[in-house]
């Protein structure tokens, strides 16, 4: 396990991941997951002060949209804290692999080359995914 999470942690978490990426899908899911992970692990920028999955998910400024969508009020499923799961325990997929930021441009948009000051990772589906310079995160390289 890479992150220590409760078991409403866990239950937030999968709440999150479907809010922001349940239209593009499991793996889009999983890749959000894997945000959520790295912004817990990280120890650089505004994710200095963060260490548990409760303040990745209720990080203000820096947080997600995701949390006053309606997806995120209701619990969540026995399949999407499955996928929570899978990225707690170390299961990465690119371009998600070392991301702290993404955004959804919209369908007909390409991605910026950059986000918060980070290069583009890569895309997938609708999101962008977005990762900090070489050695300015150490834990997540």
């Amino acid at each position: 396990m890479l992150v220590n999470y409760t078991t409403k942690e866990l239950d937030l978490m999968a709440r999150l991941m479907r809010a922001e990426a349940l239209s593009d899908g499991d793996l889009a899911m999983l890749m959000v997951g894997n945000v959520i992970v790295n912004r817990a692990l990280g120890t650089c920028d505004v994710f200095r002060n963060i260490r548990s999955i409760y303040d990745v998910v209720y990080q203000n400024p820096g947080g997600f949209v995701g949390t006053s969508s309606p997806l995120f009020q209701s619990s969540s499923t026995t399949t999407e804290k499955n996928l929570a799961k899978r990225c707690l325990r170390g299961e990465y997929f690119y371009p998600a692999t070392h991301a702290l930021w993404f955004y959804a441009p919209g369908s007909n948009n390409s991605c910026k080359s950059t986000w918060y000051n980070q290069e583009l990772a890569g895309r997938f589906k609708s999101h962008c995914f977005y990762i900090p310079e070489p050695g300015m995160c150490p834990e997540l390289r």
